[in-house]
């Protein structure tokens, strides 16, 4: 079971009270740290960290920018029945063995690889999730293939939340292997109401069935999702 840490002597903004119908930014906070009581208290609120001039970031790749806080209007969420494989996702499911929490720190530092496209994750997002991954907060999905790691995903799990943060992939097809071993594990008898968080929809996300919901229905999904036990595999 994960260890509760000290609670954050920070207060986030109440995104609920936030207008539903206005033109409100995706970026709702600034500042706070990342202390594994900030960030919890952050995902149970429907927040996740990110640098505030994020594109700036990329195209400097500076190694430190300020801490903001995204509670997107309209919310990624990947439904558990709505995942979409394709055949050759299949096939490769049938090449890979899938692992969990064995290489939180490879994938991690995978993922943070600044010479990815977008990239944004610094050595202060890897510690501070690393620690959360200590308490029994955050977890990785892991795709290996003859005993070597070739893709997966880290995310954190707060009772039926999953709060998806980054994957990478060195083989085709890997990183989505994780995805659909994420959502095996997802699949229980509480399935109904947990919730696959992908913070903003993509093209590629899109592709593999990801949907947005309007802030007030992710809110009110959330707090569903928060008051069942965490899936067997984080508990």
């Amino acid at each position: 079971m994960p260890t509760e840490p000290h609670p954050t002597g920070w207060v986030f903004p109440d995104v609920s009270a936030l207008p539903p119908d206005s033109r409100a930014e995706d970026l709702v906070a600034a500042g706070a740290d990342l202390e594994p009581g900030t960030l919890l208290a952050a995902y149970r609120q429907g927040l996740f960290p990110m640098p505030a001039d994020l594109m700036t970031r990329v195209r400097t790749r500076r190694a430190r920018a300020s801490v903001a806080w995204w509670s997107p209007v309209e919310r990624g969420v990947l439904p558990l029945d709505g995942l979409r494989v394709s055949r050759s996702l299949r096939q490769a499911v049938r090449r890979m063995e899938v692992r969990v929490d064995t290489a939180f720190g490879e994938v991690i530092t995978a993922c943070a690889d600044p010479s990815r496209d977008g990239g944004w994750i610094d050595d202060h997002i890897v510690a501070a999730y690393s620690r959360l991954h200590e308490l029994g907060w955050a977890h990785s999905v892991e795709a290996w293939q003859d005993g070597e790691l070739v893709g997966g995903l880290y995310g954190v799990a707060v009772g039926g939340l999953f709060a998806g943060e980054s994957m990478f992939h060195r083989s085709s097809n890997a990183s989505r292997l994780a995805l659909v071993a994420l959502v095996d594990l997802l699949r229980d008898e509480h399935a109904d109401r947990r919730l696959l968080d992908v913070q903003w929809r993509t093209d590629h996300l899109a592709s593999l069935g990801v949907v947005t919901v309007p802030r007030p229905a992710y809110l009110r999904m959330l707090q569903a999702a928060l008051e069942v036990p965490l899936p067997g595999a984080f508990a």
